[in-house]
């Protein structure tokens, strides 16, 4: 018997021709269903209250509101429907972005097909997905310019010549309070405990 669809998909991206060739890619794939596209984010909001969705494919370079933006919207008003990113961006910091605000995966625009096909059965099933050569960058170690503000980098040199907080505060015209929250999510980001581990960080970044 045939497979019924049974992933229902929401294509977004502002480009009539690149949801054309998405449609037909992804419904070679018995599996999967795409039930509604959109070109921004209001159309895309509209079919996620209206409409059974699995899963949302979007784009990040989109008219007014982009893909890490919306995909903050969905994760925080449809929490059950999955967002994969598809895009031509391949650097870290998009990728970072578009993680903490509920993508469970991105794709290269630029990737074989077969990655998106992965990508959504990897996503659905409650994994995350990158393609192969953003999990090449992201496997690389750690640097603060990929997750860190141009503030939270600044403090971070700071903390690298051994200042305190005080000083810290003084010199960037700062609040004691500001500077203390500020090391609290540089540790955050980073998956740092104490101030030791913080400051041998710090010196191994800057020097």
């Amino acid at each position: 018997m045939p497979t019924e669809p049974s992933i229902k998909i929401l294509l977004i991206d502002d480009h009539p021709l690149v949801r054309d060739g998405l449609r037909a890619r992804l419904e070679a794939v018995p599996a999967f269903q795409v039930v509604a596209e959109a070109g921004g984010a209001q159309e895309a909001l509209s079919h996620a209250h209206h409409i059974a969705i699995d899963l949302a494919l979007m784009d990040i370079n989109m008219r007014g509101t982009n893909g890490i933006e919306l995909t903050a919207q969905f994760h925080a008003l449809f929490p059950h429907i999955a967002v994969l990113i598809l895009s031509m961006h391949d650097k870290a910091e998009y990728v970072m972005q578009a993680m903490q605000a509920g993508a469970r995966g991105y794709v290269l625009k630029d990737a074989p097909g077969q990655d998106i096909v992965c990508a959504i059965e990897t996503v659905i099933s409650g994994g995350i997905y990158y393609s192969a050569a953003l999990a090449r960058q992201l496997s690389r170690p750690m640097t603060p310019g990929l997750v860190l503000t141009a503030r939270e980098r600044q403090i971070l040199h700071q903390i690298a010549e051994g200042k305190s907080n005080k000083q810290i505060a003084r010199e960037l015209d700062l609040s004691v309070r500001t500077v203390e929250t500020h090391r609290l999510n540089i540790k955050r980001k980073l998956n740092i405990d104490g101030q030791a581990e913080l400051i041998k960080f710090a010196l191994q970044q800057i020097y």
